[in-house]
C-alpha cells in the first residue's frame, strides 16, 4: 500500500510511502479436481505403459500447503493389478492385460492430499472398448460318422455352433466350407449350422472326405479359424462285380491232367469289404448233355478254372462256360461271363487205316487186269488220323514189295498204281507193306499188308450180265403160307371148342332143373352134413327142390310135402313158430300192464314229490295247510325289538320267553323254532335260553336301502299244542359308510371370459346311510374364485353348484385346483372329497408386444442371398393360436420387397438379393407383430450396409487369331486383351495368369493391356484344340477374379502316315464261296485331320500262280472291304496272301501297307467216288462165294475214295439191301463184304447186296453200289443156274403182300375173340360174386312150373320156406332131400311129361363116359 502525508501549504505539498505487506500461507485450502468423474474410453488389450488419462487436482495454498499426492481408493484388488497412477502427475497407466470379455468397464476413486493432509476425491470411469482379439470357436455337436453313400441330398450329416466372445460387428460369423466337396452349410438357430449334403454320395469315387469348415468373423482384420471333419463314407452294396474282360477265351492241350489250371477270371467290385468281397461260382449248363461241373471246376476265391477230367479234341474241341460272380452283399448281386475252352490237338492218335483192315483176315483183296498199263490205278490205301491240322498230314510209303519196280504210292494220296506195264513173266501174287505216317511231333505210324492178284475179272463171262433177281422173296412166300394156315387150323379149332362147350352147359341145367330128378340120399355135399343125421328133422320133412333155367338169378322157393305121414300143422314147425309167437304176444301183453303200473307209481311219487318240494319251499303255507287240516286252535301273539345294525353273531336281541311269557321247557318240548319268509334267516331262537341271537351279519343298507325306518320280521312257532308268534326286529342305522363322490377328479374347462355368477353343475355324493349319518354339508376348498351353492329337491336330495366369483385371467393362472368336501352329520363324522381340476381356457384379450421398438443390425454388401441378418421378436401373453405371432412388412416399398424377406413365423429377416453400398448403404423396415386374432404392434428395424470389394475385374478382347497352324513358330502373338478394375487402390490393381500345362504364355506390354504369345511347339494329333483360361484377380480383402476363355483351334498339317490296326491280317474263307462275298475289311487310320486323314485302300499289283491278284479278290477303296472275285476252291487253292495299301489325302500323300492272309476251308462238296466194284451197264456179277465158306470169309471189298479232307474224307460203309441179311455183313471203316455165318446148302445161289458209301460231312453225302454174289462150288453151276433165271420179281412182290395181309387180319380176329370171351366170363364171376357175397334178404321167387301155394290153397301156406345160403354156398355142392312119401299131388299136367324125361335123363347120365364128360365141363 502506499501511505501518503500532506502538507497544509499552498501549494500543497505531499510526500509517500510505499508499505508492501506479505501473506503468509496457511494450509485452509483442499485440493480441487478439475472434473468430478473422469470418463475415458480404452480399447482391450493395450499394451502396459500406455498413458489412459491425467486426473489434475489444484490447492490454493501454496508452497508444501499446495503440492497434491494422487493415490487409489475405492479400488478391487483386481483393478489394482491393471492400472496405476503416478503419485505426482496424476497420470494413469495401464500395467496389466485388458480383456473386453472379462470386465468392460472400470470405475476406480483418486484420492487427491496436499501434505497436511487435507484432501478431496474424484471418480475415473474406464470403458473398455472391444478389439476383434478372439478367433470364432467351432463346436462340434454331433456328427454321423460314417454315412451310407445312398443318403438322399440333403441328408443332416452334423451340427456345429459357432460361438465369439468379442462383440458387436466383431461377433457377426460367417460360415464356409470349402468347394469341390458334396456338402455345404445350413443355418438353423442362431450360431447353430447344419452340414448337410448336396449330392448324391458315391463310395467308390470318393470313400471319405475331408471336409474343412471355416469360420470368419466380421472384425477389422476379420479373425477364422477352421475345423477338418473326417468323414467317411460307408459301403452301400450298389456295384455288382464287373469281370475285367467281356469274355474270355481259354486254350489247354488234350491229354491234360485232372486239376490243371485252365485261366483265371477276375471281377472287381468297387464296394467295400462284405459289398467286395467276389464268390464265383460255374453257372449250371450242359456240354453234350453232361453237367459243365464234370468238365471244369472254378476256385470260388481266386476265380481259377480247373479242369476236372483229361480233355481229348478228338471228342470236342471246345466248349462254353459260364462263370458267376457274386459278392457277399445283402441283397447280392451278380454278374456272369462266358468263358470259352478251346482245346488244342496233340498227335496222340496214330494214322487209322480204313482199307485195307490190317486184321490178318484179308486175303487177296484187289485183281490187277493183266492188261494193266503203266499208271493204271490198282488200289488206294485209305487212312485217317483222328487229329486235326498238321498232326493229320499223312503221307504214303512201300516199306516192302514182291516186285519193287512194278508198284508205286502217292505221297500224300495212297494211290497205289502201276510202274510200268504188266508182263505175263511178274508174279501172279504180289505183297505189298505200306507205311503210313503222319506229321507230327513226334510222328506216329501205322502199316499194313496189300495183296494183289493179277488175274482178269469174272465180269468178264457173258451169262452172268444183267442177273439180278433174288429168290429170297421164294422162303418168305413159303413161311408165309405156312403161318397162315396154321393161325387159320388154330382159331377154327377154338370157335369149335367153345360152341361145344357151350352146348353141354346149356343141356345141364336143363337135366337138373327141368326134371324131378332124384340125388341119391347116399351123395352129401362137403360143406352140409346130413340132415337125417343131424336128427333136427323128421324124413317126413325133406323135400326136393325143383329149379328151371332161370333159378341161378332168383331166390329159392320150397314146395310144401304131401306125404301122408306129415305131421299135423299144429305139430310142424310153423306150429312151433306160432306157439312161440303167441307166448311172446302174452309176455308183451303183461310187460304193458306191468308197465302202466310202473307209470302210475311214478307219477304219484312224482305228483307227491312235488308237493313236497313245493311246500319244503314255502313253511308258512305248509304251516296254513297243516292247521286248516288239523282243526286246531293257533295263540297269535306280537313282539317288537330294536338293534343295531352290524352286529357280530350270537349278540343278543330279545329274551323272547320272557316277552311272551312262555317257560323255558315249553319252548324246549314244543320244538320252538323260528320260521322266515325270505331265504335268509338273521336272528336265531336259543331254547335252552329263550333267547333272540343274532344269527348273520345285518347289514341296513342292503336290508332296506334308504327306508326308514328298517325292519324285518319271522314267526315263532311252539308245537303241542301250535303257538304261533309274530316278532319284528327294528334295524337301527349306525354311521357305517362315509360320503363318496361317483367320481374322484373332476375336471372342468372354463373359459376366461366367463362373466361372474356363472354357475357349474357337479356331481353330489353318496351316502347309503340316512337321517343324520347321511351327507349334511358340503364344503369347497379355496373359495377365491368360486363358492358352492346348495339347492334342495322336492324328493328331498340335494345337488351342488359352483359358481363363479370373479372373472378369471388365464395369463395370470392357467389352471385351478379346488377341493370339495362333503361330510355327513355322523358320529364319528365322515367325510368324501373331489378334486375339481379347473382349466381356463385362453381368449385373445392381449395383443402383441414387440421386444424393442428399433432393432439394429449391420450387413456386409457382399452377404449372398438367403443370408439371415436379424430378427425381431415380439410376445403375446396368449398361449396356443391367440399367442401365435406372425411377423410382415408393415410399410415397404418395392424395392424393399425385392432385397429382403421376412419369416412370418420366426420373425427372421432374410435377404433375398445382393446388396450394393454404392446405391444406398442404409434401410429402414417397418415390422408388424400380429397375432392370429387381428391385435397388432409395430417397430423399426434398420439395416446399415458395410461396403466391401464387390468390383470384380472385366477383360476385353482387343484382337484374337482363333486358328493356329500345328507348325507356328514359338512367340506367335494370338491375342491382345485389356483389364480394368473399376475399384480403386489394391482393390484396382490386377495380376493376370494362364492356366498351366499349355504351350502359352501372356506378357503385358502396355498399361492394362496384355499379350498371349505361343511358348512351346504345337502338335495338332496331340491337342487340336485348347481352352486358354485367363485368370485376372485383384488385391482386395477378399480379392475378386474375373476370367476369359479363348479356344484356339490348331489346323491340321499331313504329317502323320496312315497305321493299320494291325501289322498282319488273317482270315478264313469257305470254299464254293459266291463271287463278291466280303472277305474281311481292313482298317487303317491317319492321326492327321480333313482331306490329310481321307484314306483309299487298293491292292498292289502282283500274280498269284500265274494269275493277276485281281482275279482273286478286290479291294474297296474306301471302305476297306476285301470282296471275293471268284469262287475258291480248296481242292485247287488252299492258302494265299497278298499286299494291300492305304494312301491319305494329304499334299504330299503319306501311304503303308499291310499283309493280307487268306486261308480256304474245305467243305463236303464232294461224293464219295466207287473205285471198286466199277458200276458200268454191263455185268456186275463179279463174286463166288464157295458153300463151304466158313465164318467171316472175304467175299469181295467195296473201294471208295473222297476228295475232300479231314472229317469230310472219312468214308462208312453200311449194307442197305441184302438178299438174306443174315449171311453177309460189311465193314463199317473198310468196307470189306464177309460172311456172318456158314454157307449151307439151302442158301440161294443168287444173292444181291447194295452197300451204301457214306461220308463224316456236314451234310454228309453217299454213293451206292451193287454187288451180285453167287453161291457155288464150280463155275458151270453158276452158268445152268443164271441161265435158267427168269425175272417175277413183281409177282413175287404182290403175292406176298397179300400173304401178309392176310395173316394179320386171321390173327386180329383170333385175339379179338379171345378177349371178348375172357371179358364176358370176367363180368359174370363178378357179377355171382356180388349176388352170393351180399348179406340182403333173399326174395321168394316162384318157379314157372308151380303155382303158389298160398293162391291155389292145396298146399298150406305155412310149408313155405325160403333157402338163405352163406357167402361160400357159390364153392359147395347144395342137397335136396327127396320127398318122404309116394302120394305127392302134382300141380301140373307137364309136371309128368318133366318127371318121365328126368328119370330118362338120369340113365344117359349113368352112362360114366358122359358123366365124366359133363363133370369136366362143369369144372
Amino acid at each position: 500500500m502506499i501511505l501518503t502525508a500532506t502538507d497544509g501549504g499552498s501549494p500543497q505539498r505531499s510526500g509517500t510511502a510505499v508499505i508492501h505487506i506479505t501473506v503468509l500461507d496457511a494450509n485452509d485450502n483442499v485440493p480441487v479436481f478439475s472434473q468430478p468423474v473422469y470418463k475415458v474410453t480404452l480399447a482391450e488389450n493395450t499394451p502396459s505403459g500406455t498413458e489412459i488419462i491425467r486426473v489434475s487436482a489444484t490447492d490454493a495454498d501454496e508452497g508444501p500447503n499446495g503440492e497434491v499426492a494422487y493415490e487409489f481408493s475405492r479400488i478391487s484388488e483386481k483393478t489394482a493389478k491393471l492400472f496405476s497412477i503416478d503419485k505426482t502427475t496424476g497420470q494413469i497407466v495401464v500395467t496389466g492385460e485388458i480383456d473386453y470379455e472379462k470386465d468392460k468397464m472400470y470405475e476406480m476413486g483418486i484420492h487427491a492430499q496436499d501434505a497436511f493432509g487435507l484432501a478431496s476425491t474424484a471418480k475415473v470411469i474406464i470403458d473398455i472398448t472391444d478389439v476383434n482379439d478372439n478367433p470364432p470357436r467351432i463346436i462340434l455337436k454331433s456328427l454321423n460318422n460314417p454315412i451310407p453313400e445312398n443318403s438322399d441330398p440333403g441328408t443332416e450329416v452334423g451340427i456345429i455352433n459357432v460361438q465369439d466372445k468379442d462383440s458387436g460387428e466383431n461377433r457377426q460369423i460367417r460360415c464356409s466350407v470349402q468347394q469341390n466337396v458334396p456338402f455345404k452349410l445350413n443355418p438353423s438357430v442362431k450360431n447353430y449350422f447344419s452340414l448337410v449334403t448336396t449330392k448324391a454320395l458315391d463310395r467308390e469315387k470318393e470313400s471319405d472326405y475331408n471336409i474343412t469348415i471355416t469360420a470368419t468373423d466380421g472384425g477389422s482384420p476379420p479373425l477364422s479359424t477352421s475345423m477338418t471333419i473326417h468323414l467317411f463314407v460307408s459301403d452301400v452294396n450298389d456295384n455288382p462285380p464287373v469281370f475285367e474282360q467281356q469274355t474270355y477265351s481259354a486254350y489247354i492241350s488234350e491229354n491234360n491232367k485232372p486239376g490243371t489250371s485252365v485261366c483265371s477270371v477276375r471281377a472287381k467290385d468297387p464296394d467295400w469289404r462284405q459289398n467286395g468281397t467276389v464268390l464265383y461260382s460255374l453257372v449250371p449248363s450242359e456240354v453234350n448233355g453232361v453237367p459243365v461241373s464234370s468238365f471244369v471246376s472254378v476256385n470260388g476265391d481266386t476265380g481259377v478254372i480247373h479242369a476236372v477230367r483229361s480233355f481229348d479234341y478228338e471228342q470236342f474241341r471246345n466248349f462254353s462256360v459260364k462263370v458267376v460272380a457274386r459278392d457277399n452283399g445283402s441283397p447280392p448281386l451278380s454278374s456272369n461271363v462266358t468263358v470259352k475252352v478251346f482245346i488244342t490237338d496233340e498227335n496222340d492218335n496214330s494214322p487209322q487205316i480204313l482199307y485195307p483192315v490190317p486184321d490178318g483176315k484179308s486175303v487177296m483183296t484187289e485183281m490187277v487186269p493183266k492188261a494193266s498199263l503203266s499208271g493204271s490205278l490198282v488200289s488206294k490205301v485209305i487212312a485217317v488220323d483222328a487229329d486235326s491240322g498238321q498232326n493229320a498230314w499223312l503221307s504214303y510209303q512201300i516199306l516192302k514189295s514182291t516186285d519193287p519196280g512194278l508198284f508205286s504210292i502217292g505221297l500224300h494220296s495212297g494211290e497205289i498204281k502201276t510202274q510200268r506195264d504188266i508182263s505175263e513173266s511178274d508174279n501172279m501174287k504180289q505183297n505189298l507193306v505200306i507205311s503210313v505216317k503222319d506229321n507230327g511231333q513226334p510222328s506216329l505210324s501205322t502199316t499194313c499188308a496189300v495183296n494183289l492178284l493179277i488175274s482178269d475179272n469174272l465180269s468178264e463171262v457173258p451169262e452172268l450180265k444183267d442177273m439180278t433177281y433174288d429168290d429170297s422173296n421164294s422162303k418168305v412166300t413159303s413161311y408165309l403160307i405156312i403161318a397162315l394156315v396154321s393161325v387159320c387150323t388154330f382159331f377154327l379149332t377154338f370157335i369149335i371148342l367153345i360152341l361145344a362147350v357151350k352146348f353141354c352147359l346149356r343141356r345141364k341145367p336143363r337135366l337138373l332143373f327141368d326134371g324131378a330128378v332124384a340125388v341119391p340120399s347116399a351123395y352129401l355135399p362137403p360143406n352140409y352134413a346130413e340132415v337125417d343125421g343131424a336128427g333136427t328133422l323128421h324124413s317126413s320133412y325133406n323135400y326136393d327142390a325143383y329149379l328151371t333155367t332161370g333159378s341161378r338169378t332168383s331166390d329159392f322157393k320150397f314146395i310144401t310135402s304131401y306125404n301122408e305121414n306129415t305131421a299135423p300143422f299144429s305139430q310142424t314147425l310153423c306150429d312151433t313158430k306160432t306157439t312161440d309167437t303167441c307166448s311172446n304176444t302174452t309176455d308183451e301183453g303183461l310187460s304193458y300192464l306191468t308197465l302202466f303200473i310202473e307209470m302210475a307209481f311214478c307219477c304219484l311219487v312224482s305228483i307227491s314229490d312235488g308237493i313236497w318240494m313245493f311246500f319244503t319251499h314255502s313253511k308258512w303255507q305248509i304251516v296254513f295247510f297243516i292247521l286248516c287240516f288239523s282243526g286246531m286252535d293257533v295263540v297269535n301273539c306280537n313282539v317288537r325289538y330294536s338293534i343295531p345294525e352290524e352286529m357280530p353273531e350270537g349278540s343278543f336281541v330279545g329274551n323272547i320267553a320272557k316277552d311272551l311269557g312262555i317257560e323255558i321247557s315249553r319252548l324246549i318240548s314244543g320244538k320252538a323254532r323260528v320260521v322266515t319268509k325270505g331265504g335268509r334267516q338273521y336272528v336265531d331262537l336259543s331254547r335252552d335260553k329263550g333267547t333272540l341271537v343274532v344269527k348273520e351279519r345285518i347289514d341296513r343298507e342292503e336290508l332296506c336301502k334308504q327306508t326308514t325306518p328298517c325292519s324285518f320280521s319271522f314267526d315263532l312257532i311252539v308245537e303241542n299244542p301250535i303257538e304261533l308268534h309274530r316278532v319284528t326286529v327294528e334295524v337301527q342305522d349306525i354311521n357305517d359308510n362315509a360320503p363318496l363322490f361317483p367320481k374322484e377328479n373332476v375336471n372342468l374347462e372354463i373359459s376366461e371370459n366367463a362373466i361372474s355368477g356363472t354357475r357349474f353343475p357337479l356331481d353330489s355324493a353318496i351316502d347309503t346311510d340316512v337321517s343324520l349319518n347321511s351327507i349334511q354339508s358340503y364344503k369347497l376348498h379355496p373359495a377365491d374364485s368360486f363358492k358352492l351353492e346348495v339347492h334342495s329337491q322336492t324328493d328331498g336330495n340335494k345337488y351342488i353348484e359352483m359358481v363363479l366369483q370373479r372373472e378369471l385371467d388365464r395369463e395370470q393362472r392357467d389352471e385351478i385346483k379346488l377341493v370339495l368336501v362333503a361330510a355327513d352329520g355322523g358320529s364319528p363324522q365322515k367325510s368324501g372329497t373331489a378334486r375339481i381340476h379347473v382349466t381356463v381356457l385362453d381368449v385373445n384379450d392381449n395383443a402383441p408386444v414387440c421386444k424393442q421398438s428399433v432393432f439394429k443390425t449391420e450387413v456386409r454388401e457382399e452377404s449372398p442371398a438367403g443370408t439371415v441378418i436379424g430378427s425381431v421378436s415380439a410376445s403375446d401373453a396368449d398361449e396356443g393360436a391367440n399367442g401365435h405371432v406372425s411377423y410382415s412388412f408393415a410399410v415397404a416399398s418395392k424395392e424393399v420387397r425385392e432385397l429382403f424377406e421376412i419369416n412370418t413365423d420366426t420373425g427372421e429377416i432374410t435377404l433375398l438379393s445382393n446388396l450394393d453400398y454404392e446405391s444406398q448403404n442404409s434401410y429402414q423396415l417397418n415390422i408388424k407383430a400380429k397375432d392370429k386374432g387381428g391385435l397388432a404392434d409395430t417397430c423399426k428395424f434398420v439395416i446399415d450396409v458395410i461396403d466391401e470389394n464387390d468390383n470384380s475385374p472385366t477383360i476385353q478382347l482387343m484382337s484374337f487369331s482363333n486358328t493356329l497352324p500345328e507348325n507356328s513358330p514359338v512367340g506367335t502373338t494370338v491375342a491382345v486383351i485389356n483389364v480394368e478394375d473399376a475399384d480403386s487402390g489394391k482393390n484396382g490393381l490386377v495380376h493376370c495368369s494362364l492356366n498351366q500345362n499349355i504351350p502359352f504364355k501372356i506378357e503385358s506390354s502396355l498399361t492394362d493391356y496384355y499379350s498371349l504369345i505361343t511358348d512351346d511347339m504345337l502338335d495338332r494329333e496331340f491337342f487340336a484344340e485348347y481352352n486358354i483360361s485367363i485368370l485376372v484377380s485383384d488385391q482386395g480383402s477378399p480379392a475378386r477374379h474375373a476370367n476369359k476363355t479363348l479356344t484356339v483351334k490348331i489346323s491340321d498339317v499331313n504329317d502323320n502316315p496312315p497305321k493299320f490296326n494291325s501289322d498282319e491280317y488273317k482270315t478264313f474263307v469257305s470254299e464254293n464261296n459266291s463271287p463278291g462275298l466280303a472277305i474281311m475289311t481292313v482298317t487303317a487310320n491317319d492321326a492327321d485331320w480333313g482331306p490329310n486323314a481321307q484314306l483309299s485302300y487298293f491292292l498292289k499289283d502282283e500274280d498269284m500262280r500265274g494269275a493277276p491278284l485281281s482275279s482273286l479278290v478286290s479291294v474297296d477303296s474306301l471302305t476297306g472291304t476285301i470282296h471275293a472275285v471268284k469262287s475258291f476252291d480248296f481242292e485247287q487253292l488252299k492258302s494265299f496272301l497278298f499286299n494291300v495299301t492305304a494312301r491319305d489325302g494329304g499334299s504330299p500323300p503319306l501311304s503303308s501297307e499291310v499283309t493280307i492272309h487268306i486261308n480256304i476251308q474245305d467243305q463236303n462238296d464232294n461224293a464219295p467216288q466207287v473205285l471198286y466194284p466199277v458200276q458200268t451197264g454191263g455185268s456186275v456179277v463179279a463174286e463166288i462165294v464157295p458153300r463151304a465158306a466158313d465164318v467171316g470169309y472175304l467175299v469181295t471189298k467195296v473201294v471208295a475214295v473222297d476228295v475232300d479232307s479231314g472229317q469230310n474224307a472219312w468214308l462208312s460203309y453200311k449194307l442197305q439191301k441184302a438178299t438174306d441179311r443174315a449171311l453177309f455183313e460189311v465193314g463199317l471203316q473198310n468196307g470189306e463184304i464177309r460172311t456172318v455165318r456158314q454157307v449151307t446148302d439151302k442158301d440161294a445161289v443168287k444173292q444181291k447186296l447194295t452197300v451204301v458209301v457214306e461220308d463224316n460231312g456236314q451234310p454228309s453225302r453217299s454213293a451206292v453200289v451193287s454187288i451180285n454174289v453167287a453161291v457155288a462150288d464150280s463155275f458151270p453151276e453158276v452158268l445152268s443156274e443164271f441161265t435158267d433165271f427168269t425175272h417175277e420179281k413183281q409177282y413175287n412182290d404182290n403175292l406176298t403182300f397179300y400173304l401178309v395181309l392176310a395173316l394179320a387180319a386171321v390173327s386180329f380176329l383170333f385175339i379179338t375173340c379171345v378177349v371178348v370171351i375172357i371179358s364176358v366170363k370176367i363180368y359174370r364171376w363178378r357179377q355171382s360174386r356180388f349176388l352170393f357175397q351180399s348179406n340182403l334178404p333173399v326174395i321168394p321167387y316162384y318157379p314157372p312150373h308151380y303155382a303158389d301155394t298160398g293162391v291155389t290153397g292145396t298146399l298150406p301156406h305155412g310149408y313155405n320156406y325160403e333157402v338163405c345160403m352163406t357167402t361160400d354156398s357159390r364153392k359147395s355142392d347144395c342137397k335136396f332131400s327127396t320127398l318122404g312119401g309116394q302120394s305127392v299131388l302134382v300141380m301140373d299136367p307137364s309136371f309128368t311129361e318133366t318127371m318121365q324125361r328126368a328119370i330118362q335123363e338120369k340113365k344117359i347120365l349113368e352112362n360114366s363116359e358122359l358123366h365124366e364128360m359133363v363133370r369136366a365141363l362143369q369144372e
